[in-house]
């Protein structure tokens, strides 16, 4: 089965040289989304600033593969300080939504100049 390498301009610009996301089959892969413009202005300010800010670039990635964060089996987020988690929930609610929710991993990371980033599996079939 080919794959499919998505790239979409309405999202924050990849940060190296890989897609924003990969369509295999029924499966959608998308790569680590962080608080940026699609112009790739970094976002800054509070940490609820740039969650949002990297959970709609995940959203615009789902939507250039066709899909949508409800199709999300599983989502990987990585922060900068742990002591975010309470309030990523939060804002984690208002992008992951259903009865049926994804399983998540979230990690404390070395991330440099941001303070969250976030990359999903999807799933269509």
């Amino acid at each position: 089965m080919p794959k499919r390498a998505i790239m979409t301009d309405t999202a924050a610009p990849a940060g190296g040289p890989y897609s924003h996301a990969v369509v295999a089959g029924d499966t959608i892969y998308l790569a680590g989304a962080i608080p940026a413009l699609p112009d790739g202005t970094r976002v800054t300010g509070s940490f609820a600033e740039q969650a949002h800010a990297a959970f709609r670039n995940l959203a615009a990635c789902a939507e250039a593969a066709g899909a949508s964060l409800d199709d999300a089996v599983r989502l990987g987020v990585y922060l900068r300080d742990f002591g975010d988690f309470a309030e990523l929930n939060q804002i984690y609610k208002e992008y992951i939504k259903g009865d049926n929710l994804p399983v998540r991993t979230t990690l404390p990371v070395a991330l440099e100049d941001f303070d969250i980033e976030i990359d999903a599996i999807l799933y269509v079939g």
